[in-house]
C-alpha cells in the first residue's frame, strides 16, 4: 500500500489550498484516513480524519470551520480542503490510512494508521 499526498505549496494568509491523498495497493472504500500535520520543532498533530463510510469526519480546533475532508474512492484519493490559511498552518502534512474497514467513525491519532504516505509541505507566508 502506498499513499502519495501532494498539492502543498506556497500561499498567503487567508489564502487557500486542496491537499490530496492518493492511495495505490489496495483500495481506499471504506478504510479510514486521516490528515496529519508537524510544524518545525512541534509534535505531529492530527488534523482531520474521515470514516469509511463517510458517516463521520473530525477536525483538530485549530483547524474546525476552515478545513474541510472529503473521498472520491472511483479515484481511490482524499482531499483536504484548506481554506483562511494562517501562518500557524505551516508544516508538512502527511495523509495516512487504516488497513480495514472502518464504518461510523475515525480517530486523529496515529495508532490505527499503518500505512503512511510522504508528507507534502505548506507553507503560509506574506
Amino acid at each position: 500500500v502506498q499513499l502519495q499526498a501532494s498539492g502543498g505549496g506556497l500561499v498567503q494568509p487567508g489564502g487557500f489550498l486542496r491537499l490530496s491523498c492518493a492511495v495505490s495497493g489496495t483500495t481506499l472504500d471504506y478504510y479510514a484516513v486521516g490528515w496529519f500535520r508537524q510544524a518545525p520543532g512541534k509534535e505531529r498533530e492530527g488534523v482531520s480524519c474521515i470514516s469509511g463510510d463517510d458517516r463521520s469526519t473530525s477536525f483538530a480546533d485549530s483547524v474546525k470551520n476552515r478545513f474541510t475532508i472529503s473521498r472520491d474512492n472511483a479515484k481511490n484519493t482524499v482531499y483536504l480542503q484548506m481554506n483562511s490559511l494562517n501562518p500557524e498552518d505551516t508544516a508538512v502534512y502527511f495523509c495516512a490510512t487504516t488497513s480495514y474497514r472502518v464504518y461510523g467513525r475515525c480517530s486523529r491519532y496515529a495508532g490505527p494508521y499503518p500505512y503512511w504516505g510522504h508528507g507534502t509541505l505548506v507553507t503560509v507566508s506574506s
